[in-house]
């Protein structure tokens, strides 16, 4: 997930914030902004955000039910929330023909009474499949004809569930490498690439209003894999294929540097330019630990830059954060030696990354 776009040893020895808009990082609870009189900032993101943007995180279902602080700052904080696993394949169907939305159904409700929105993540990837799929489909038990049915009937079956209740879907996610090309998966080696249109129709066809995205990382800035999206959203609308928007996912590590806030815009603009919303899906900004007050700022940077590229965007509908607090962030087990990835820390403090998404925000509603 490297992003080169800034060297790294300039954004940590400088550790500053800048962007587009006038950066507003500074004493906690307060922004200077473009330098007016200052602003108190004691309202919460969903608050500051108002109509112009839904703001929403990834949410841990485990957490959700266990943990009374965790439900209740997500229920302050955001406005739009999305199931960080309990939506994907291998928790729908864990056994074939055996559909269990329990804990999904549980995350939407809890998102109605809190007047939250929610995304539906992911229809089809590569990773998460239930065991009995992969596992069939490795032994020749489920043949490229069995295995297209039954990708259809998942698709239809999941989605018509929660018809009506979802505001945006990742339909398709991560299909294409860093190479630019279309990803050695399961599924392009099975159905060959069709498949890609086939879901969207399918995803359609389950509930016709609801927005069906593109999903992946490596992508928010120009590069020859957002280059490769914005081919193929161009040849999937000119087969008439039901595709709404493209998302960013923003997994972002301050070691690698960060694209400007102004880049974002301008892919995201190619891509609005074609007739689609687009959104920033999963920010965080990770980081080699232990943490530091050096590294703590550059990671404010990167939320900044992502928040205020969509914010410049003519059509960014949504900015999600991949989990916001460091006591249930998936970096540390997946990155080894990184963590302190979100917005607050493990006690659920504010870290200076959300005292900027504040202050983006809150200068936002200003203009």
């Amino acid at each position: 997930m490297k992003v080169p776009h800034v060297a790294a040893a300039a954004v940590l020895a400088a550790a500053t914030l800048y962007s587009v808009l006038p950066s507003a990082a500074g004493s906690p609870g307060r922004s200077t902004g473009t330098g007016a009189r200052p602003v108190e900032i004691d309202q919460p993101l969903r608050d500051l955000a108002g109509r112009r943007l839904l703001v929403g995180t990834a949410v841990d279902h485990a957490a959700l039910t266990a943990d009374p602080v965790y439900r209740e700052r997500i229920a302050t904080e955001f406005s739009s929330v999305t199931a960080e696993n309990v939506m994907k394949w291998e928790s729908v169907e864990p056994e074939r023909g055996v559909r269990d939305y329990r804990a999904a159904d549980e995350l939407v409700a809890e998102a109605r009474r809190n007047g939250q929105r929610v995304r539906g993540h992911t229809l089809v990837w590569h990773n998460q499949l239930p065991s009995w799929l992969t596992t069939g489909v490795e032994s020749g038990e489920i043949d490229a004809t069995e295995l297209r049915g039954i990708l259809r009937q998942h698709i239809l079956d999941e989605v018509r569930h929660f018809r009506g209740r979802i505001y945006q879907w990742d339909v398709v996610n991560e299909v294409i490498d860093d190479e630019g090309e279309l990803r050695d998966s399961l599924w392009l080696r099975e159905l060959g690439p069709g498949y890609i249109a086939d879901a969207f129709r399918w995803a359609h066809q389950a509930d016709p209003r609801t927005k069906l995205f593109l999903n992946d990382y490596n992508v928010e800035g120009l590069s020859p894999k957002s280059d490769a999206y914005h081919r193929l959203a161009r040849e999937l609308l000119a087969q008439r294929v039901p595709v709404h928007g493209f998302g960013a996912q923003g997994h972002y590590g301050v070691q690698y540097g960060f694209h400007s806030a102004a880049e974002v815009a301008q892919n995201f603009a190619r891509f609005e330019a074609l007739g689609l919303e687009t959104a920033v899906t999963e920010a965080d900004v990770r980081m080699p630990m232990p943490a530091d007050t050096v590294k703590l700022q550059a990671q404010a940077q990167g939320y900044s830059v992502l928040l205020q590229g969509c914010l410049l965007s003519r059509r960014c509908t949504s900015f999600t954060v991949w989990g916001f607090t460091d006591k249930y962030s998936w970096v540390p087990g997946f990155f080894e030696g990184e963590g302190a990835a979100n917005l607050l820390d493990e006690s659920f403090a504010p870290k200076p990354a959300y005292r900027e998404a504040q202050a983006v925000l809150a200068l936002a509603g200003r203009r």
